[in-house]
């Protein structure tokens, strides 16, 4: 395979979950959600956007699925808004536990809300905000896709999204520091360090599954000389499945302890680990359903923070830069939500040989398929998932035609759908983050 994709076959998945839910709802009920959500939730934004609309399908090509399936009209973001949220509406609330099934797929597992479809939008209509209120109705209707209910069960009752112990994390910072005084012996991890300039803050993946990139960044603070530290409780995670489930009240939980664990620590600003979604909850979303316009504490990007630290201030060295040819993976919500595309290029510059773009790249970049809490709907919707970004497996192999070997990706679930991708269209690019690089050219001490 060198140039395009085939799809396959899709099979029905199976959610235990969402069918146990649908046997239970009774039409009544359903319209009451439907009503209250539409009543009491939605202002003046979605009027606008409802009545603006003249489903003019300008859209349609900026979304991945329709692109992946041979422009299939059920795959246009207004298609989906047609059979969602305006069927809704139309029908005031009355509609059977089928559609109500068939609306939790759409939303849930056919829109990244990666808001490409905003740019091509005529009237600038936000259909992922579209999308997030039906994702909102299905919450408050208990059918919620199963894998990513578990998740935001986690985060209701650990304030993360893995079930970290209390214990657990701590013991990991310190298995951490450990592993990095092999390599720098006076290395540490400050835990509690009130007044420090930065709190350094991760996603639960990365205690569970990644520690080393933990490892990673302790180096990178260390030889930067950074003034920093990490809670050793709760509000250590950043990340927010909850956002994405259409659970408001939990969202806003985990965010308010977040922001609460760095004013407790007195830092001057919250420094993020390479993750999209988890920069979106505390910039975009969270912060505004606690009723803040911005953060109250200063949040940072890792992009934003390793281009200030190599770029600006030349805390960091670099030894020798990478030499095999990269491409650059711009994440939806670093870059059309957070603007930092040309800091990723200048930082990209900084530390690797060659660059070779993706087309389109930028704003215009395709999504990796796997945010908005996609690839968190689980194994059930995996192959769904796949095949909706067949268009992307073609982004890549272009990219490799022109000598890129490996692709950096800024953001933890860009990385995951990414290898699912890879792997199974058979591109043959590896995937890094930036810290990795980093990590890898930078000058240590001896």
């Amino acid at each position: 395979m060198t140039d395009t994709v085939d799809t396959t076959q899709q099979t029905k998945p199976q959610d235990q979950g969402l069918e146990s839910c649908i046997s239970r709802l009774s039409e009544e009920r359903i319209q009451k959600v439907i009503q209250g959500v539409l009543e009491n939730e939605c202002g003046p934004r979605m009027k606008t956007y409802v009545e603006t609309c003249i489903h003019c399908g300008l859209c349609s090509e900026a979304c991945h699925y329709y692109l992946s399936h041979d422009n299939d009209p059920h795959f246009a973001p207004v298609g989906k808004v047609k059979q969602t949220l305006w069927e809704m509406i139309r029908a005031k609330g009355k509609v059977s536990p089928d559609f109500i099934r068939k609306a939790a797929e759409i939303a849930h597992t056919e829109c990244n809300l990666c808001k490409r479809c905003a740019q091509y939008c005529p009237f600038g209509i936000d259909i992922a905000y579209l999308m997030t209120v039906v994702r909102r109705i299905i919450h408050k209707l208990g059918c919620t896709p199963q894998y990513i209910q578990d998740t935001a069960h986690s985060h209701s009752v650990t304030m993360n999204q893995m079930w970290v112990k209390g214990d657990e994390w701590p013991d990991t910072l310190q298995w951490q520091e450990e592993e990095a005084q092999g390599e720098i012996p006076t290395l540490r991890i400050p835990l509690e360090k009130e007044g420090a300039e930065i709190l350094y803050s991760v996603i639960a993946p990365e205690p569970k599954f990644q520690a080393q990139l933990i490892y990673q960044a302790a180096v990178i603070m260390d030889v930067a000389g950074v003034d920093w530290t990490m809670p050793a409780s709760i509000g250590w995670d950043n990340s927010d499945m909850a956002m994405f489930t259409g659970d408001n009240e939990v969202m806003g939980r985990i965010k308010r302890t977040h922001f609460e664990t760095a004013a407790r620590l007195k830092v001057k600003r919250i420094v993020m680990g390479e993750c999209g979604h988890a920069f979106r909850s505390v910039y975009d979303m969270g912060n505004r359903w606690l009723g803040w316009k911005m953060p109250p504490i200063p949040i940072v990007h890792a992009i934003e923070f390793y281009h200030e630290m190599i770029v600006e201030k030349g805390l960091i060295r670099i030894a020798k830069k990478y030499e095999p040819t990269i491409t650059l993976h711009d994440p939806c919500n670093v870059v059309r939500g957070g603007g930092l595309h040309e800091k990723a290029r200048e930082l990209a510059a900084a530390i690797c040989e060659n660059l070779v773009e993706m087309e389109p790249n930028r704003e215009h970049n395709y999504c990796c398929c796997a945010g908005g809490g996609v690839i968190n709907c689980g194994p059930p919707y995996k192959m769904k998932r796949i095949e909706g970004n067949r268009i992307k497996a073609e982004q890549m192999f272009a990219a490799k035609t022109k000598g890129a070997k490996v692709m950096v990706a800024p953001c933890h679930n860009c990385h995951s759908g990414l290898h699912d991708i890879v792997h199974h269209y058979g591109v043959g690019l590896d995937i890094k983050f930036f810290g990795d690089i980093i990590y890898e050219v930078m000058e240590k001490p001896e």
